[in-house]
């Protein structure tokens, strides 16, 4: 068994090393688009020369210009913008496998969802992804991939479906994870099957002195547009695993949903204002409505549902003293385990974030992040694997409505 602290360290380094591929590969992406969409045709330009752009960055002028077709002579050394979406790939990968594989007890498998064993989770997520992107190539080769607006609606449902199936299998936390998993393997798939296989198609053709199939770069631009309409969404589930209140809620497939909606209407806006096109501000509105309504499913589907409007008006400093001692009895039987100067439980060195939950001190503390953890949404113990009960949850619940009742 791997000692607790290495394990720490490797989970820190692995997600450190996602993080600055996917930066690398986020910002790239959104350049070329931004100067793809910026370019102008002037007078003077070279044959072939399709619009260029100046820019001026660090104390330097630039002036990128895009060729329709190719040069008249290829560069000895042209630069290929692939190994970003590769590395993010391959390192959210190793991430997924760490993370909600090997620790699948804590973070994966929930009982109360599916009573899973810890080697059929990979299996399950892995094989998920996989025949996902066996669909969506599918989809993109099909009839229905020669017009856009169809296959977008398309696969928006089927990705609804497939968060829908996941969280009928996996921990919310792990069905968010693993729907943003699955579309990232999309984006990263089109790079490395299509994208850069069809510009090779093309250099080549260039160089023997024919005439490249047009299918080639209209296949790839499909592909590159569907990765810049996906992305903010995918961003949003990669980190909700730290926010318990979307992907906690009855209404999760619906939430992901409207983050979907949101995403792709707010690159629409920076498209059509990089492209010279106007700013349709109308979108900021759709976005934002769009927000509102995910916001409002999480609140109106949190498993914490305890009224506590009778427990506020009968709050006295008695009634608080004693619901405190209830609260603290509760969370440190369920929590400090984890959550304690010297964690007891295996695999864990240090406590989860830092938050401690050992005195009575420490649970006052951090009573907030307590209400939304274990009160609101149930995220923790992760997967119940403490198996707190719902009476010790409404004595938490209690406990927090009379402190709430005692402040005003």
């Amino acid at each position: 068994m791997i000692d607790p602290q290495i394990s720490e360290w490797i989970s820190q380094l692995l997600r450190w090393v996602h993080v600055i591929t996917a930066i690398a590969w986020i910002g790239s992406s959104f350049y070329f688009i931004h100067l793809d969409l910026s370019l102008k045709k002037r007078d003077g330009l070279a044959p072939g020369v399709g619009g260029e752009a100046w820019q001026v960055h660090g104390g330097g002028f630039y002036n990128m210009r895009k060729y329709l077709v190719a040069p008249p002579e290829m560069p000895k050394e042209l630069t290929w913008f692939k190994w970003e979406s590769y590395s993010t790939w391959i390192t959210g990968f190793f991430l997924l496998v760490w993370v909600y594989y090997l620790h699948a007890d804590l973070y994966t498998v929930d009982p109360a969802v599916r009573a899973l064993a810890s080697w059929q989770v990979p299996l399950i997520g892995i094989g998920g992804i996989a025949l996902s992107w066996l669909v969506y190539e599918g989809l993109c080769r099909s009839p229905l991939g020669r017009n856009d607006v169809a296959l977008g609606c398309f696969l928006f449902l089927y990705i609804l479906v497939a968060a829908f199936v996941f969280r009928h299998l996996f921990s919310g936390r792990a069905a968010f994870l693993h729907t943003g998993a699955m579309i990232a393997t999309w984006m990263s798939a089109s790079v490395f099957f299509v994208i850069i296989p069809n510009q090779r198609k093309v250099v080549a053709d260039l160089l023997a002195g024919r005439s490249p199939d047009p299918a080639l770069g209209k296949q790839a631009k499909q592909r590159s547009t569907h990765n810049n309409y996906l992305t903010l969404p995918v961003l949003f589930l990669m980190l909700s695993n730290h926010y318990p209140l979307a992907w906690s809620s009855r209404y999760a497939v619906g939430i992901v949903g409207c983050i979907l909606i949101a995403g792709a209407i707010v690159r629409h806006f920076f498209n059509s204002q990089h492209a010279g096109k106007g700013s349709p501000w109308w979108t900021w509105a759709v976005a934002a409505a769009a927000i509102v309504v995910a916001i409002w499913l999480s609140i109106i589907g949190k498993p914490g549902n305890e009224n506590t409007a009778d427990i506020q008006n009968g709050a006295t400093s008695a009634t608080l003293a004693a619901a405190f001692d209830d609260a603290v009895l509760a969370v440190q039987s369920r929590c400090s385990m984890c959550h304690a100067a010297e964690p007891a439980w295996d695999g864990i060195s240090i406590a989860p974030k830092g938050v401690r939950l050992d005195t009575p001190e420490n649970i006052l503390r951090h009573a907030d992040l307590i209400r939304v953890q274990a009160v609101l949404t149930h995220a923790m113990p992760p997967n119940n694997i403490t198996e707190m009960t719902l009476e010790e949850r409404k004595v938490v619940a209690t406990w927090l409505a009379q402190k709430d009742a005692a402040v005003r």
